[in-house]
Parts: C-alpha cells; structure tokens; sequence
C-alpha cells in the first residue's frame, strides 16, 4: 500500500511539479490575488506590500545562508568525510541504505538544519556508491526527510529565538519573559513527539521502496566526491595559505570566547549556533586553503536561497501587511478551544509556511496572534510555540526552498523526491498532531 502511494505521488510530481523559483513565482501571484479578493486591497496596494517586503529578511536571511555554509563546511571536513564513510559501510542492502539514511538525516538535522541537510546528501552519495540497487531519488528523499525534526532540534529558529531576550516580537508582548530550551527542545513531550518520528519515518522509507525493475541507481556523473583544491606551496604566501596555524589560531580564539560566554551564563540562540560550528569548521580544516575551498564549493548551494528569499519575503511583506496571515491564523484560533488549541495553531503554521517558509520569520508573522490566544485560553507559552515549530518543519516536506541545497549535491530535481516526501508528509502529519492532542 505505501509502495502503490508513493508511486502514485511520484507520477504526479513528475509530470506536474514545476522548478522551485516558477513554485515561489506561482505563490506570490496566488497571494497578491488573494489578497485582492480576500481583503480587499487593489492590486497596486498589494504590489506595494510586495516591494515593501522584499528585503525584509536580510539579516535573517544572512544567519540563514551562514547556518548553511558553515555546516556545510565543517560537513566537507576530511574527519567528518572519514566519518560518513565508515557509517555507510553499515549498509550491506538497499533496504539497509534507506534505513540507515533516514535514521542519520534525522540525527543530524536535530542537531542543525544546515548541517543535517549537507551531511545527508553526501552521505546519501557514499551510501549510494557502495550500496548496489538502491533507489537513489529515495535515497536522497530520505535524506531531507531528517528535516521533520529540525525545528524540534539544536537550530530550531522559534526554540532559539524565544529563550532569549532580544526585543523583537516577543519582547514587546512578554516583557523581558523568556522560555527556556528545557521547555521546548528538551522537554519530555517533544522528545516523545521525535523518538516517534525517529523510529516509524525509516521504516516508513523502506517501504517505500520500488520494485527491482523500477530502480534509478546514482548516475556515475553524480557520484564524484567533492576534491579539495591543491595549491603548491612555492611562495611564503602559499606557505601561510596551506599552514596550520592561521585556522588553528583562529579556532582557538573563537573557542575561547564560546567557553568564557557559557561559562558567563550565555544562552545558546542562532548566532551562537552559527558560531559553533564556524569554530568547529576552523579547527578542523587543515588550512585556510582547505577552509576556502570548502566554503566556496559550499556557497554554490545557497544560489537557490539567495535568488528565492527575497520572493519568499515579498510573499511574506504581502501575508502580513495585507491581513491575510493574520486573518488565517484568527480563524484557526476563533475555532479553538483549550483541547484543540495547539492541533488548530499547529494545522495554521503548516499552511503559513506554504507563503512564509522561515521558521524566525513564521514566528513573527504568528507570535502576536498566538501568544495573546494561548494566554486567554490558559496554554503554556512553551506549547503553543512548539506547535508553530512543529508545524513549519511539517510542511517543509512540500515547499521546496530547503530542500535546494541538498537537491545541488545530490544532482536531483525537486520534482525526482517530491512524491516520497508527500507520504512522509501524511505520516508525519497524523503524529504531529497526536502530540498536539494528547502531549501539548
């Protein structure tokens, strides 16, 4: 039965899906008219919510596009390669493959989205160059499916942006409240809510896979690894641009100041992630040359991000100062009770991240509705947070924008794992919200 679903997904993904950037095009055009017919604005007006938007989200943006890079580089590692090498000699079969691929796409994109997503394709083509007859467009499906946690996980947007105090959204509606990740992240109820994920998505996966006669084994052309760039050292400054020591010193200073800022009471937010693993790419890279070529060969994946989150944010300028988000989420809390409260705020975040798919930037779009509702109502803060994150990570799943840089690795079309990625939609979507029934 799975395997008849997602074949018959995968057919109409392959005939019907279009490029990601036509996708963001379609959106803004289906929320300027909306937004004509629904509120009531003319068409110039809305056109000026658009342009008003456009950059909106440029220093969210750059923590975005940084997340990214720099899990991609400390990803593109020799110690993590050697890693991901010996993980994927795990797999002896191709049901193995996708089970294996699933369960460490989910570890890692707890762990950050960024680094999850590039780890996950480049262990999806070692998996795939030592494992014969797997299903390569599942495979790498399988990879992005780990992005269903990541909002529950270390780089989550909302968990990271409430447990500090920065004088944005929340700030002016909680005063100098804040919730801390023991509350979100690491509170037994979402720990449940992924260990469910974490042990039905890979079984899920596996059964998804198609008949011998319809495996799509990785092309030979996909499956070159990423080399370093070889510069000779022949100059004093070839010396310095292949020695130890400029990254080293460098680390070392940047995990100076991470220990003397924990240590100082520090909380951890998206710069401090960003951070992290900027230090952790330092130290081990053996050279600034080696830290270079990594991060150039990393940036070639954030092309699509660059070029569709001003679209993105356009789309959001037109939701917000339209009153469509606001509208939309007032009606999903106008229906709510405190029983069905967080089912209703999780169900409007999965189809606000459709138009605003930024987990900082959904949140800014749905705090102010939400926080004042789950007050009312009596819902912890903390709760009715984790259901917008829940909801923005579901969604993922079908909004293609995450799923580019992963999709530039693997040498995939959007529309090759789409199908795949709409049953774990389904799937995940009845376990999210059975934990916002009988969890949050």
């Amino acid at each position: 039965m799975v395997r008849t679903l997602s074949s018959f997904f995968t057919g109409i993904m392959q005939r019907w899906l279009p490029d990601a950037f036509i996708i963001a095009i379609v959106l803004t055009f289906v929320v300027l008219l909306a937004g004509v017919l629904g509120e009531g604005h003319t068409p110039a007006k809305m056109a000026q919510f658009w342009g008003n938007g456009v950059w909106n989200l440029l220093i969210f943006s750059m923590q975005v596009i940084i997340t990214l890079v720099t899990g991609s580089v400390l990803a593109q590692t020799s110690t993590v390669k050697k890693i991901l090498r010996k993980i994927a000699r795990l797999a002896k079969t191709p049901s193995q493959a996708i089970i294996l691929m699933t369960a460490i796409a989910l570890i890692c994109c707890w762990i950050s989205w960024g680094f999850g997503l590039i780890t996950s394709a480049l262990m999806a083509r070692e998996i795939a160059r030592q494992v014969k007859g797997v299903h390569y467009p599942l495979l790498v499906a399988s990879a992005y499916s780990g992005m269903l946690i990541w909002h529950a996980g270390l780089s989550g947007s909302i968990p990271l942006k409430i447990a500090v105090s920065d004088g944005d959204v929340l700030g002016t509606l909680m005063g100098e409240m804040t919730i801390p990740l023991s509350q979100t992240i690491f509170s037994w109820e979402v720990i449940t809510i992924c260990l469910v994920i974490f042990v039905t998505l890979p079984i899920l996966n596996r059964l998804m896979m198609p008949k011998p006669d319809e495996v799509v084994e990785i092309h030979p052309d996909h499956a070159g690894e990423v080399e370093e760039i070889s510069i000779q050292s022949n100059t004093p400054a070839e010396k310095v641009e292949n020695h130890r020591l400029p990254t080293l010193l460098l680390g070392l200073l940047g995990g100076y100041y991470l220990i003397d800022y924990f240590m100082g009471g520090g909380k951890v937010g998206l710069n401090t992630v960003n951070f992290i693993f900027l230090v952790a790419g330092l130290l081990l890279h053996r050279s600034p040359a080696s830290y270079l070529s990594a991060l150039n060969e990393a940036v070639k994946g954030v092309s699509g991000i660059v070029l569709q989150f001003p679209l993105y944010a356009g789309i959001m300028g037109m939701m917000v100062q339209s009153g469509l988000a606001t509208s939309m989420s007032e009606w999903f809390i106008s229906i709510s009770t405190a029983e069905t409260f967080t089912l209703f705020t999780f169900l409007s975040a999965g189809i606000v991240n459709f138009f605003v798919p930024s987990g900082g930037g959904q949140w800014a779009v749905q705090a102010p509705i939400v926080i004042p509702a789950a007050q009312s109502l009596g819902i912890p803060l903390n709760h009715a947070a984790m259901a917008v994150a829940f909801g923005d990570a579901w969604t993922n799943m079908v909004q293609p924008l995450w799923a580019l840089p992963l999709l530039g690795i693997a040498r995939l079309g959007i529309k090759d794992i789409m199908g795949y990625c709409t049953v774990a939609l389904l799937w995940s979507g009845l376990v999210y919200a059975a934990g916002m029934v009988f969890l949050l």
